[in-house]
């Protein structure tokens, strides 16, 4: 007995392990095959090149929204900023060139700043995310198969979207617990225990919807859920080790042998396991749907070549009722994918051969020949 064997026949008594164990050795497979390290790099080097432009957008679009949000709530997004980036820039860069650009830009709406960032992060940001789709679509099998121009349109629209729904979330993530806390009265506070579980749903249902837009081959989009969760795990695990690593060996920018370039590396790093999260959880997605097919979708054209092939053999049944005995009845379209072309050629193949089983004889027939 082989080593597969025994392995199978020692998973099969343990419920559920055999097709967790065929689920990831699949995963494995479609991520070595599609070299999924080397699809990171290149998602992870676009996302930073669209990272400035974006970041300087949404700060001019968030600077709308002060005055709905409140003086207490910009200052509170201020505060925040300079906590996460002190762990990664100097003392120096804080006060010299970072916080004085997001005061400036928070403090009042700038017209200039979304003009300028817009158009800056149109191009970076779209192409960013047009190599993330692409990319997911590789994992899915499915690469090149939307084309360059419906990529790039697809893309675009989703980043349009992400912009609107970032310059309003990203506050909202940001000085959520606190400003939640201050709003719910003190019977229902409780309920901010459940703000970070939230917050989390709602990335894995983000996620779920990026997967199922990206892949041009439509599967149910509760398929698309497991390789979800899987992204944001590991994105939560990577984030933490690379945090504890980058702690004990890189320090500041003084210490650091990489000096002023640790910041962009930090970052440049931590998208890079971001590609590497997406591109596995659409990795399991892909060989979960290779594993256990989902049933073939009846569209709506082999609906409508269906009916149209019962209506006509209704008609045939009538003709052959009142004795009109030289038309072939056609066959039954199939209402499955494909089934149109298939019935298209079988009634192509029926009518030459009542071509050549009628009174006139047909070009190969006996009569024909001599």
């Amino acid at each position: 007995m082989g080593v597969k064997a025994v392995a199978r026949r020692e998973l099969s008594r343990v419920p559920g392990a055999l097709a967790l164990a065929r689920l990831t050795m699949g995963t494995i497979r479609v991520c070595m095959r599609y070299r999924v390290t080397g699809l990171a790099a290149e998602s992870g080097f676009f996302a930073l090149l669209s990272l400035p432009p974006l970041i300087f957008g949404l700060l001019g679009a968030v600077g709308y929204l002060g005055k709905w949000l409140g003086p207490n709530a910009v200052g509170q997004v201020t505060t925040n900023i300079e906590t996460y980036a002190s762990q990664f820039l100097t003392e120096q860069s804080l006060r010299d060139v970072l916080m004085p650009t997001i005061n400036s830009a928070l403090g009042a709406g700038r017209p200039d700043v979304i003009s300028v960032g817009f158009l800056l992060s149109l191009w970076s940001g779209s192409r960013a995310l047009n190599v993330t789709i692409d990319t997911v679509s590789i994992m899915y099998g499915r690469g090149g198969h939307r084309g360059i121009i419906g990529t790039r349109l697809l893309s675009l629209s989703l980043y349009l979207a992400g912009l609107v729904f970032g310059a309003i979330v990203i506050p909202l993530i940001v000085i959520g617990p606190d400003l939640l806390t201050s709003w719910l009265p003190p019977g229902l506070r409780f309920l901010m225990t459940f703000y970070w579980p939230l917050v989390g749903g709602l990335t894995i249902l983000s996620l779920a919807t990026l997967f199922y837009i990206a892949t041009p081959s439509k599967t149910p989009w509760v398929r698309d859920i497991p390789g979800a969760t899987l992204t944001l795990a590991i994105w939560v695990i990577a984030s933490m080790a690379l945090r504890w690593f980058l702690g004990r060996s890189m320090g500041d920018a003084s210490t650091s042998i990489y000096g002023p370039l640790a910041a962009t590396i930090v970052v440049l790093t931590w998208l890079y396991f971001l590609g590497i999260a997406v591109l596995i959880g659409a990795a399991m997605n892909a060989a979960s749907v290779r594993l256990w097919p989902p049933p073939e979708k009846v569209t709506v054209r082999d609906r409508a070549a269906q009916w149209i092939g019962d209506g006509v053999n209704k008609g045939v049944n009538r003709l052959k009722d009142a004795n009109v005995t030289d038309l072939a009845p056609l066959p039954r379209l199939t209402a499955i994918r494909g089934g149109a072309a298939d019935a298209r050629r079988d009634a192509t193949e029926s009518a030459t051969l009542a071509d050549t089983t009628a009174d006139e004889a047909g070009l190969d027939s006996r009569r024909a020949i001599g």
